[in-house]
């Protein structure tokens, strides 16, 4: 049975989100056709409203107007902390905590020479800057461990002032996680992210 073009387009564009299969992509089109007109033209049109999003021109986070939330927060605006991250999605996992009380720098991704990824595509000139005319005192790298995650977070290290504090956040057990089931990477990174008690 052949569906109309309709559908197989929309299930083709489902089907592009991470995780999603053939069947799920499906059953999602499926979902949506039951939809009267005028909530399928509100679920378009918040899907268009996502080519004008913005990014804040200080950290790189999602805003509504030039700056986002965090960088207009007359607390958070002045905080001599910046947390060094990847991506969006991390920002906001370290958001969710609680703990974290400092501003934000989103590189967007990681030092990769081999796919073209240097300096100037992470936007590092900007970082080191910020860094500067900010008067921030203090670093934290907060990017994955990877083979590219250590060369960012050394070449940032090396290109700031050595005066400045600067630390990456410890990898290794999680909460509640047992040794037996943990990669012997993972044990490693835990063991040499020992804390003094």
């Amino acid at each position: 049975m052949e569906l109309p073009k309709k559908l197989l387009d929309l299930t083709d564009f489902f089907s592009r989100f991470p995780g999603v299969g053939d069947k799920t992509a499906l059953r999602q089109t499926l979902f949506m056709s039951k939809w009267t007109p005028n909530e399928l033209a509100e679920f378009g049109n918040c899907v268009k409203e996502l080519a004008s999003l913005k990014k804040c021109v200080m950290c790189g986070m999602f805003a509504d107007d030039e700056k986002c939330s965090v960088c207009n927060s007359e607390e958070r605006g002045e905080a001599k902390t910046l947390c060094v991250i990847e991506t969006i999605t991390d920002c906001l996992a370290i958001e969710r905590s609680g703990f974290f009380r400092g501003r934000f720098h989103i590189l967007g991704g990681v030092l990769n020479p081999l796919v073209g990824i240097g300096p100037e595509e992470l936007g590092l000139d900007h970082l080191f800057e910020r860094i500067k005319n900010d008067e921030i005192e203090e670093v934290i790298l907060a990017v994955n461990p990877s083979v590219e995650g250590d060369a960012t977070c050394s070449f940032i290290k090396d290109s700031i002032d050595s005066n400045l504090k600067v630390e990456r956040i410890g990898f290794g057990v999680p909460m509640g996680g047992s040794l037996e089931y943990l990669d012997s990477l993972t044990i490693s990174k835990a063991l040499e992210n020992r804390q003094k008690m």
